[in-house]
């Protein structure tokens, strides 16, 4: 039941991130940013914060989730979605607001849904 609510927490800060973002700040449709939410949401939590951050520290957890992040939102910037500006620069801005985000989400994660011996426990104290 801990990851439903986690998955939920992290679905409404990217949702919101990107909403403000892309929907407000570059016109894309809220269809578009909210397909893009699940998707992104799905990737990253397995990847980021169930695999790579269990197994390293917050630091490259967020790095890696700053990466994925960019990656996946340039792509559908420039491929599905319709923006008003440059797909590079809302993935930038994006991926840079959703890691500062995904910061104290890890710190969440850390102290409520992973098992009690992973190494960024000590950090959220």
């Amino acid at each position: 039941m801990e990851h439903v609510k986690a998955l939920a927490i992290k679905s409404v800060l990217t949702l919101i991130v990107l909403y403000l973002v892309l929907g407000i700040g570059y016109g894309a449709s809220f269809g578009g940013v909210l397909l893009l939410t699940l998707v992104l949401g799905a990737i990253s939590y397995l990847s980021g914060d169930l695999f790579i951050l269990p197994k390293t520290n917050n630091l490259p957890a967020t790095i890696a989730d700053l990466g994925l992040t960019f990656l996946v939102v340039w792509a559908a910037a420039s491929w599905f979605m319709s923006i008003d500006g440059s797909a590079l620069l809302a993935a930038l801005i994006s991926a840079v607001i959703i890691a500062i985000a995904e910061y104290g989400f890890h710190i969440y994660l850390a102290s409520h849904v992973l098992p009690k011996n992973n190494r960024v426990r000590s950090y959220a104290h």
